[in-house]
């Protein structure tokens, strides 16, 4: 039995500390990610796949799907 995906998930900016729930996209990594309060455009840490892997609470789907991350920490 799996686990359903986690659709949500908190990104907390690094350069202000904003933190906004966001849904995820199912079929992608999300590559960038601008802030809502700084204007901040976030990038994925190095060897991380998305921005939800570095900054948010919750891996993204793909990671989710596969058991094991592509994203270092996941």
């Amino acid at each position: 039995m799996t686990n359903p995906l986690q659709l949500d998930s908190v990104l907390t900016c690094p350069h202000c500390g904003f933190a906004k729930e966001e849904r995820m996209p199912t079929d992608a990594c999300q590559y960038f990610y601008q802030c809502s309060h700084c204007g901040a455009l976030l990038k994925p840490k190095p060897g991380d796949c998305c921005v939800y892997c570095s900054y948010g609470t919750v891996p993204c789907p793909p990671v989710q799907q596969a058991g094991q991350g592509c994203c270092s920490g996941h």
